[in-house]
């Protein structure tokens, strides 16, 4: 299996697995080579302007039509709509999910906890961990309401999608486009991780402004596979999110059978350690969004639908100033996760696979012993080393699942870590 990647960030790429099968100079021809069908997959409407319409021809063993009827299928652990319950101003925080005891793949290893939005109108976000031991095998999977960020915290995976094959562990994230065809094997004894499955604009590169041409994430990290294809034919089932609901048909042969494809619409892979982190090098703790990785951006410039922000390894050198995160309400919501190594703001209770919620003018900030250690800290120049935490961040206020407010790993006393703070007002007489 050629695991090759294409570098590079919205690029157009153009790749074949077999020498001959792309046709030069037209995307159609009336016979395409080799014998194989050409499919054009979307993922934007035709008149989008240039810079960001995406799309991309495969040609393929067998054109996607060929499957049986879907039928509805029990939905599991997934949700998509958001107004089971009422939602609470209050900070949550979960520990991790366990890891499944009965053979679980990956699609029947998601559960939901939270999310905003509608999938119909194409806005707003579900957030979703996975947890599972074995790999997909014989099935298949596409979401048609979303695009996902998989971002593992335990295990690697094997992503193996129509455009090609993915690798992806912890440190890594791997981004599927809405639409394409994959199913996941695992190459641990188990994996688990979060989703984030954007329903609003697809996700890009944020806009630098006066940080200038370089910094942040580099678009030549960017990873796209190079083709590769099954050619095997029996009994599978292709499952497909649509609606909020799953459905299931049977079909005859794999659907990754594209033996070579060009276009801009097509699974990616980033290692976060690659981030060009920028920060203070003077006072002050700069706000987050200087670690913006990828981003959905809304109707209304500078609002996001989401963030995708991470908090990596780097140095801190700020002087006279407070280090960790300040005690903070804002408009965005915000979901964390700790892919691994210790957060600098809670160094106690969040742990990896862990998350938490911090709604909507939500108050929140570091705990008692955080805001201790820092108000007191020596401020020499300080390296945060081996951590990985990450935000999903949405100007929709995120509603947690039935699931997550009832579930053994919500914290139901997140809260008192910040109680012990104490009052040091005084004013000299």
């Amino acid at each position: 299996m050629d695991l090759k990647y294409q570098p590079g960030f919205g690029n157009e790429f153009a790749t074949e697995a077999v020498a001959g099968a792309l046709p030069i100079g037209q995307n159609s021809p009336q016979r395409a080579p080799l014998g194989l069908y050409a499919e054009q997959l979307s993922g934007t409407a035709f008149t989008m302007p240039r810079v960001h319409n995406k799309r991309t021809w495969t040609y393929r063993i067998r054109p996607s039509v060929m499957h049986r009827p879907f039928e509805r299928i029990e939905n599991r652990g997934w949700a998509s709509r958001f107004d089971e319950i009422d939602i609470t101003p209050n900070q949550l925080r979960w520990d991790p999910l366990p890891l499944p005891e009965e053979p679980v793949d990956f699609i029947d290893g998601i559960v939901t906890i939270a999310g905003n939005g509608d999938l119909f109108a194409q806005a707003g976000i579900a957030v979703h961990i996975y947890a599972c031991n074995k790999g997909m095998g014989d099935r298949y999977f596409y979401n048609a309401d979303g695009e996902m960020i998989i971002v593992p915290e335990l295990g690697r995976l094997g992503i193996l999608t129509e455009l090609g094959a993915i690798q992806a562990g912890p440190g890594e994230i791997c981004v599927i486009p809405r639409g394409l065809r994959f199913r996941v094997e695992i190459a641990d004894s188990a994996a688990r991780g979060y989703i984030c499955e954007n329903y609003g604009a697809q996700f890009r590169l944020p806009d630098l402004g006066p940080i200038g041409a370089n910094g942040l994430a580099n678009p030549r990290d960017f990873e796209t596979p190079v083709a590769w294809y099954e050619d095997v034919e029996g009994k599978f089932e292709q499952v497909a999110k649509f609606g909020g609901n799953l459905w299931s048909c049977a079909i005859d042969h794999s659907p990754l059978d594209v033996v070579a494809w060009h276009g801009n619409y097509a699974p990616y892979k980033y290692d976060l350690r690659r981030f060009n982190t920028i920060g203070s090098i003077s006072f002050d703790h700069p706000d987050p969004s200087i670690f913006t990785v990828l981003t959905s951006p809304s109707g209304e410039a500078g609002v996001a639908n989401c963030d995708f922000v991470i908090f990596p390894d780097r140095w801190l050198v700020m002087e006279n100033t407070f280090r960790p995160p300040w005690y903070h309400r804002n408009t965005m919501s915000e979901y964390m996760g700790l892919i691994y190594g210790q957060y600098d703001a809670k160094e106690e209770g969040f742990v990896p696979g862990g998350g938490s919620l911090h709604n909507q003018m939500s108050a929140h900030g570091p705990d008692l012993d955080a805001f201790e250690k820092a108000s007191n800290a020596d401020l020499k120049p300080q390296k945060l080393e081996g951590t990985m935490a990450f935000m999903f961040e949405s100007r929709y206020i995120i509603r947690p699942t039935r699931f997550a407010v009832e579930c053994p790993q919500l914290q139901s006393d997140y809260y008192t870590v910040w109680q012990g703070l104490r009052k040091y007002f005084k004013v000299d007489k």
